[in-house]
């Protein structure tokens, strides 16, 4: 299992502590800090609201929300539009917002 995981963001600190408490074993990755894995990106794309279209980098693109393959490089290019926290489990994904929305994922873990 791999949580996407930003420090900063509390509901991404709750979805971190829900899974600690239940002592499973699992991958932290720092999005921030080293991209959105390639190898998660069309699962990441499958999932609705996947793009923090509200955020200015986003409004700024001139990226239509229907164009996927321009979707894919500005994700890919500024990881921070990644929602978040995101759990991938098992060839699934579950954004968690709210966090418990990850526990959706665990009876397959």
């Amino acid at each position: 299992m791999r949580l996407y995981h930003n420090p900063r963001c509390s509901k991404s600190r709750q979805a971190l502590a829900l899974l600690e408490i239940r002592n499973l074993d699992f991958e932290v990755y720092l999005y921030l800090d080293h991209g959105v894995s390639v190898g998660d990106l069309d699962l990441l794309m499958s999932l609705d609201g996947i793009i923090r279209t509200g955020d200015e980098t986003f409004r700024n693109s001139g990226i239509d929300s229907g164009d996927s393959a321009g979707l894919r490089t500005l994700l890919l290019k500024n990881p921070s539009l990644l929602q978040r926290p995101i759990l991938i489990a098992n060839g699934r994904a579950a954004i968690g917002r709210p966090p418990e929305n990850i526990l959706t994922l665990l009876h397959d873990a």
